[in-house]
Parts: structure tokens; sequence; C-alpha cells
């Protein structure tokens, strides 16, 4: 199956040259592109792709305002959102994050690990760009918390467990080793976990960990 990209960008000698990375792949192809947020949703809603690569700084409607537009209009059905950000961590990023999307890298990733990038959040998974985990966890860690409201209740206690080790950042094979469980188990978990605190991915799971002080 090809991954549809649509790509957001002010700048269209770089969605020209990154166009051309795309679409040299087999499974990858370039739907559409825009130059700011306002001509992004329209774009999402004319080409209906399933991942878009979004700058976050963008003249008139910017990444993190077209991030939050394009996924309050789709809720499930909206396409996953990796971000193109400049600087390894900036505020933009991070409000970009908590706006759902489902990663960020920098533009001047290699060309490898921005194709590796965009597989990984078509198939559900997130991205950050490296060097900047801690820091994005740090920044979430350090504003103030929270109660979880009801949606918390609905879990069980292996789930409140697994919804721990998670926003510690332990991988699926983490979790099952330290939980005693198969991993395939704590897969179910985790997408139980997701579906109960509507959620889109882990990336959130993180965010709402620490915006609740759950960790």
């Amino acid at each position: 199956m090809t991954v549809r990209v649509a790509l957001v960008d002010d700048q269209a000698m770089f969605r020209t040259g990154i166009a051309m990375v795309i679409d040299s792949q087999p499974d990858l192809a370039v739907v559409g592109e825009a130059a700011d947020g306002r001509e992004a949703v329209a774009l999402v809603a004319r080409t209906r792709p399933d991942v878009v690569l979004m700058d976050v700084q963008m003249p008139a409607v910017d990444g993190v305002a077209a991030t939050r537009a394009v996924l309050a209009s789709y809720g499930e059905d909206a396409p996953k959102v990796l971000v193109l950000t400049t600087f390894d961590l900036d505020e933009a990023a991070a409000s970009a994050i908590e706006a759902g999307a489902s990663g960020f890298l920098l533009k001047a990733a290699e060309p490898d690990f921005l194709l590796a990038s965009i597989r990984a959040v078509a198939s559900g998974s997130q991205v950050v760009a490296a060097g900047a985990t801690r820091q994005l966890w740090e920044r979430f860690r350090a504003r103030p918390t929270s109660s979880p409201g009801p949606e918390y209740d609905t879990l069980t206690a292996r789930e409140r467990e697994i919804l721990v080790r998670a926003a510690e950042g332990l991988s699926n094979a983490e979790i099952a080793a330290a939980e005693f469980l198969a991993e395939g188990t704590v897969k179910v978990h985790v997408s139980r976990i997701l579906g109960k605190l509507g959620l889109r991915d882990r990336v959130q799971l993180v965010v709402y960990a620490y915006e609740h002080g759950l960790v």
C-alpha cells in the first residue's frame, strides 16, 4: 500500500526537493503541496493524505494552528502530522505535539531518516528529532499538573501500570519484560489505553501522563 503524503511549507524549493526524495520511493507518493496553514486545511480535504509533513513556521496560519484544525476536523480519520522544524526543540514544535502531531524532525534531517519517519508515523508510531526527546518531556514535566479526568478511571490496574511504563519511554518489548507479559499483549493494552483516554498515539500518551502528574 502506498503512503500518501502532503507537503506544507512556505518555501517552494524546499517542497520540491522533499517531493523528489519521497517520490523516489515505490511505497510513498506526494499527493499535494501547500504554502501555508490555511492552504494545508484545504489540501487535506481535497487529497485525504495519510501523512502531512507540516512546517511550523509559516505566514498567515502557522503549522500549529493548521495541525489543530486538521485533527479537529477529521478526528480518528485524520492524517498523521509530522512537524518539520529548523531547531532541535522550540515552543512551536512542543505546541504542535500538544496539538496532536505524531512527532517532529529537523528540516536538515538525512533523507533516509525522513523517509523512515514518514513510514513510522503512517504505521502509528511516533518520531522525535534525535537528541530532543528528553528536552521535550522535561518541558512538559515542568508545567503545572492537574488531576486526570473520569476517563482515567476507566483504566484497569494493569493498564495504569503500562501507561506509566510507556510514559517513561519504555518500548513494548521493554514493558513486556518488566511486566512479565507477551509483547503482543502489551500492544493490545496500549491500544486500549489510547482508546479509553481518547489519545492518538504514544506521544500524546506521554504528554497526558506528564500533564496529570502520573510520572
